[in-house]
């Protein structure tokens, strides 16, 4: 087995925070701890981002805080007696706050008082008209007509978009996506165009997503086209949501995927990403950048720059035990690289964040422990400016 690395690493004494963000990386909160939120979906609400998903512990929905999509705070578990919720997202159809997920195959509804805390089941969904079970939950927001809808994706291979009633209860059909084993749908709509994302079903292995594309949320859908170039596998990751950040200079769209591991458990990270859309052409890409971020104040999209690459094309690291590499910076405790690169489907890269010392006073080892066979390249390491911020 091979494992391709490379790392990018920041130029600074500490880092307070995160200042990019990476996809495929390993997110950390704002108290040091893995970011447990998969399948998720985000809310803005005044000035806040808000960031749910389920644990992989027992998949009970996680919430967390951010004003800049970059750092989160972790608000803990939001349904402490809920276990088995997949894919929650969140929606607001009136005065309360509910939570719709995925639990035994069938929709469960949770319903709070307040945004953060105390939701509790509401009803188990009988999805209108036929009450098939379904998987995959997505959520979409109409702010053109202010009507929430619930997309799942049937057991029997169909996708379908139902809306949200007032009441909170699930309301008719409005649309469907047909004639493909799809899943993980998500909506985004620009310039008046609804775009539905979707994956295939290859369980936990990645694979190229497609976009479909309506000019009414009421169907019917056409399209099928990727949203990256196929051999990506769309980077790694499967659809869970689409954002939209609406800025005083531009618009940003961004793509928010989930890169499982072989299991859906505790080691599978995200890929988030700008969406180049033209909606004339009703064509979506992912535009993927090892580390970008968004300016959620302007929507304006920027990268970091690249202070110095250290070559290291002919470095090729090979043991005999137990399959492992890892990255020793100054005295600093190892980085499992391995343990980053453990998605079903590996990745050719694997960003770490690395915390240095100012001047070349800063030592990196690289070592790998392995099978007769195992090998690790390293193809370099990528030194990038701190955000200033």
């Amino acid at each position: 087995m091979k494992v391709f690395s490379l790392l990018w690493a920041y130029a600074a004494t500490s880092v307070l925070g995160a200042s990019w963000i990476a996809p495929g990386a390993v997110w950390y909160d704002t108290d040091g701890n893995k970011i447990d939120a998969h399948g998720g979906g985000v809310v803005k609400r005044g000035d806040t981002f808000y960031w749910v998903g389920h644990a992989a512990s027992n998949q009970t929905p996680n919430l967390y805080s951010s004003t800049d999509l970059i750092n989160w705070k972790n608000l803990g578990k939001q349904a402490s007696s809920v276990t088995g919720m997949w894919r929650p997202k969140i929606a607001k159809p009136n005065g309360s706050f509910w939570l719709f997920g995925q639990q035994d195959r069938y929709v469960l509804s949770l319903k709070s008082a307040n945004f953060v805390g105390g939701y509790s089941q509401s009803t188990k969904v009988h999805i209108p008209p036929n009450d098939y079970s379904y998987s995959d939950t997505g959520m979409f927001f109409d702010e053109d007509t202010e009507t929430w809808y619930l997309l799942t994706s049937a057991d029997h291979n169909i996708v379908q978009v139902n809306r949200i009633n007032k009441d909170g209860a699930l309301g008719d059909k409005v649309s469907d996506l047909r004639g493909g084993a799809y899943e993980a749908p998500g909506i985004v709509k620009a310039d008046g165009v609804y775009f539905l994302i979707v994956s295939g079903k290859t369980g936990w292995r990645a694979n190229p997503n497609k976009v479909f594309w309506s000019n009414s949320i009421n169907g019917p859908w056409s399209g099928g086209s990727d949203i990256a170039p196929q051999d990506q596998k769309t980077y790694g990751s499967q659809n869970t949501f689409e954002l939209t950040v609406k800025g005083s200079q531009k618009t940003t769209y961004i793509y928010m995927g989930d890169a499982w591991d072989s299991k859906g458990g505790a080691s599978s990270n995200y890929v988030w990403a700008p969406l180049n859309i033209n909606a004339g052409s009703h064509s979506v890409q992912i535009d993927y950048h090892s580390m970008w971020k968004v300016d959620v104040n302007t929507g304006v999209v920027s990268y970091p720059s690249t202070l110095k690459r250290y070559e290291a094309e002919h470095a090729v690291l090979s043991g005999r035990t137990a399959g492992e590499a890892h990255i020793f910076v100054n005295d600093e405790p190892p980085v499992n690289i391995s343990s980053l690169n453990s998605r079903a489907g590996y990745h050719t890269s694997t960003p770490v964040q690395l915390t240095l010392k100012p001047g070349d006073v800063n030592t990196i080892t690289f070592g790998a422990t392995g099978s007769d066979g195992f090998e690790v390249s390293v193809d370099g390491i990528e030194l990038f400016e701190e955000d200033e911020e």
